[in-house]
């Protein structure tokens, strides 16, 4: 087998890096090459150049040479990059900037001579492929997509896996400076101007999705503050009340007071307290139920409306988990046949459960082949930091809670008390402590499965194993049968070979 097939191979598997998108913004020109699942891509390399494009867009309506030169320079290394990496599948997108300039169509002609296809997005193509990628992100969300970029801010309804109304404003990271410099209540009355072309947002239900860099930057501030105990801002929510509190403080702070925070980097700290006096005067415009903040926008976007029906409607958490745990020998197959051996004692009517009880036993089965010392906070690190497709912070923090069970260690965490209420989390340490007692029995194999119940009936918690696996009933799994028992208030009971 030559390089070029055995390199075709890994990629089908998904264990290479095998697409690519180039996104070539207002203010940073990047480069995002993929790998796993095509349900749940992971991010290989991310790599940006920050042109400023559009810096002098509102002056001058025209791309700095300058700005040209630093974009062309990176992508000509990025287009060097996937030819070494041979990877042939690159989408290369400009957005407003490019298509605003007077200059654009001569930049787009010069890195075509790079070896590129650019393709220049419309204002509404550049809102709905943003909004694709906050579906692909959150199935089934409905609400309003709201992508904030260098040289502008697509708005975009969203419902029933599809969009509509997309529109583009001149409300870029680069452009409210000028609209800022005539003083707060001229910049109110600018910003209400551009929404008032998006009235059907006021009637949207739904939260309102933030989309983009310096959003997600005003999600690492307000999680900065609260002490919050998660830092991946995938999913993390405000209510309007807290979002205003927020933008409030961040308006009236200095980039430089915010570049001292974890996950504000001093490229968006400088336009952050601009983004945030616009979403005080968002709040009151379009009045949503909360926000939600989501890290797949326009690049996933462009990902996601490639894949087939069918792919589309995959479950996004089970894709990543199932292809990140696959080689720590996990399997969707045992993690199945687990889920059925426990579901006597712990099987929830709940749809939305059962999906994170099988996402967490995936998991617990990775967990065991991380060494002893390092397992509970690997794992642990798995649910709460790790970035997860279709889950909100309460289903992170029910992972979190069955990998602690797993490890025998079920008690309740404060950080944790954050994120979901005492019940649920005590019903996903349960989880755990099950999957820890199905493995100790005989070390989660079939046939120790096949032979053996967990069954809870009233008061009391029954393990029985058939006569012949007589000799599976260690001290230690009488002492973990005991532990799941008094974890759910019953009186454990061991039968071997009895009906």
């Amino acid at each position: 087998m030559n390089r070029r097939t055995a390199s075709k191979r890994l990629a089908a598997s998904g264990d290479q890096p095998n697409r690519a998108v180039i996104d070539i913004g207002s203010n940073t020109v990047r480069l995002v090459v993929y790998t796993g699942s095509r349900r749940a891509p992971v991010v290989w390399l991310n790599e940006k150049v920050t042109a400023k494009l559009g810096r002098d867009l509102a002056v001058t309506g025209r791309i700095p040479q300058k700005a040209i030169d630093l974009a062309l320079s990176g992508l000509a290394r990025f287009s060097l990059i996937l030819r070494d990496l041979d990877i042939a599948d690159v989408q290369t997108v400009a957005t407003a900037a490019v298509r605003d300039a007077k200059n654009g169509g001569k930049f787009l002609d010069e890195v075509r001579k790079l070896g590129l296809e650019p393709r220049l997005l419309s204002g509404e193509e550049e809102a709905n492929i943003s909004a694709f990628g906050v579906i692909g992100a959150f199935p089934g969300a409905q609400g309003v997509v709201a992508d904030l970029g260098g040289g502008s801010m697509e708005l975009v309804a969203i419902g029933d896996g599809d969009c509509h109304d997309g529109i583009s404003l001149p409300l870029g990271t680069l452009r409210l400076p000028v609209l800022r410099e005539d003083g707060e209540a001229a910049f109110r009355k600018a910003v209400r101007k551009e929404l008032a072309a998006a009235k059907w947002a006021k009637t949207q239900p739904g939260p309102l999705y933030l989309v983009g860099g310096t959003w997600r930057a005003l999600a690492a501030y307000a999680m900065h503050r609260t002490k919050y105990p998660l830092s991946d801002p995938q999913a993390f929510e405000l209510s309007l009340e807290n979002a205003a509190k927020v933008a409030k403080k961040l308006a009236a702070m200095s980039p430089d007071d915010l570049s001292s925070i974890s996950g504000i980097s001093s490229s968006r700290a400088a336009g952050l307290p601009d983004a945030a006096a616009m979403l005080r005067v968002m709040l009151t415009v379009l009045k949503p139920e909360r926000l939600v903040f989501s890290s797949w926008g326009l690049r996933e976007g462009l990902l996601f409306q490639r894949l087939e029906p069918a792919a589309r409607e995959q479950d996004p958490l089970l894709s990543a988990i199932a292809h990140f745990v696959a080689p720590r020998g996990a399997t969707m197959n045992t993690a199945t046949m687990i889920a059925g051996w426990t579901s006597g004692v712990c099987a929830s009517t709940s749809k939305g459960k059962e999906r994170l009880r099988l996402a967490s036993i995936l998991l617990s089965l990775a967990q065991v082949r991380v060494e002893p010392n390092m397992r509970l906070k690997h794992s642990i690190d798995w649910a709460l930091d790790k970035r997860w497709l279709g889950i909100d912070h309460r289903g992170r923090a029910l992972l979190a809670a069955a990998l602690r069970g797993s490890c025998g260690r079920p008690e309740i965490t404060s950080d944790l008390l954050q994120l979901a209420s005492e019940e649920d989390l005590r019903a996903a340490s349960g989880w755990g402590l099950s999957f820890r007692l199905c493995r100790r029995i005989g070390a989660g194999s079939r046939a120790s499965v096949l032979t053996s119940r967990l069954i809870r009936d009233g008061s009391k918690m029954i393990l029985w194993l058939d006569e012949s696996r007589s000799q599976l009933a260690s001290d230690h799994v009488r002492s973990d049968l005991k532990a799941l028992a008094q974890w759910f208030d019953c009186e454990p009971e061991l039968r071997i070979g009895e009906g």
